[in-house]
């Protein structure tokens, strides 16, 4: 019997459709400074050093569990602990607002993303997005920066899922949105661990984009990809080889 045809595409955001123009680091710095200085305009005060400091609890929290809690609420928490209270909803989201300002400055869609969208959607693959990321709104506002939100049919980050990559969970919702099996299904990432061993796992192909690619050694002799792929536009060819080897 043929193995179905692949129809459904899964595409990782950061390091796979989008790429970090600067080192992060003084980038979170700044971002953190004009989270504490929004807040700091509605007579909150937070450090950002002590925020940031909560941050990477939280960071190695969820590389535990895959579980995403946002930082949504990892501010809310660290103000009840400083003693602020039942703050404003319009407060915290203008906070963590001022903090993404700054972050989405460091982002840019890679050259071949909206090429490579708009030829699969013409050859007729549906396309979404699994994005680990730790505030929705955060990346719904990138997708539309660079403009490809028409080439998708949804857009699931897991701050909006509860789920992180690998949990199969955050797969099965993806694969839900379209009534999809893992058979059916591609995931394609730049994160060994994240996005081709998450997929591994429900018995979805794995399509490995290497050029962002950072792992440890350990890593490649675990998990092993079904594809791996230099650039994107190399996507379509490999869908192609694989749609004639999966009706033989």
């Amino acid at each position: 019997m043929n193995a179905p045809r692949i129809r459904y595409l899964l595409f990782d955001l950061g390091g796979t459709l989008m790429r970090a123009k600067s080192d992060w680091a003084p980038i979170y710095k700044q971002a953190h400074d004009a989270l504490s200085e929004s807040l700091r305009q509605n007579d909150i005060e937070l450090d950002a050093n002590v925020f940031q400091a909560r941050l990477h609890q939280y960071y190695e929290q969820r590389d535990k569990d895959y579980h995403e809690t946002t930082y949504h609420l990892v501010l809310r928490e660290l103000l009840q602990e400083l003693g602020y209270v039942d703050v404003a909803e319009a407060t915290l989201r203008s906070a963590l607002d001022a903090l993404y300002i700054i972050t989405q400055k460091n982002w840019e869609i890679e050259s071949d993303s909206a090429e490579t969208l708009a030829r699969l959607k013409t050859e007729n693959y549906q396309l979404g997005i699994l994005s680990n990321a730790g505030d929705d709104k955060d990346v719904q506002d990138l997708i539309d920066r660079f403009r490809i939100r028409a080439y998708l049919d949804f857009v699931l980050t897991s701050a909006a899922c509860f789920y992180r990559k690998p949990h199969p969970r955050a797969f099965e919702i993806a694969l839900a949105h379209w009534n999809a099996t893992p058979e059916e299904a591609a995931m394609i990432g730049d994160s060994l661990e994240a996005d081709i061993f998450g997929a591994n796992q429900l018995g979805m192909t794995s399509i490995w984009l290497t050029r962002r690619a950072r792992f440890k050694d350990e890593d490649i002799r675990r998990i092993k990809p079904d594809y791996s792929l230099r650039k994107l536009s190399e996507l379509s060819p490999t869908l192609d080889l694989l749609s004639i080897a999966r009706r033989r």
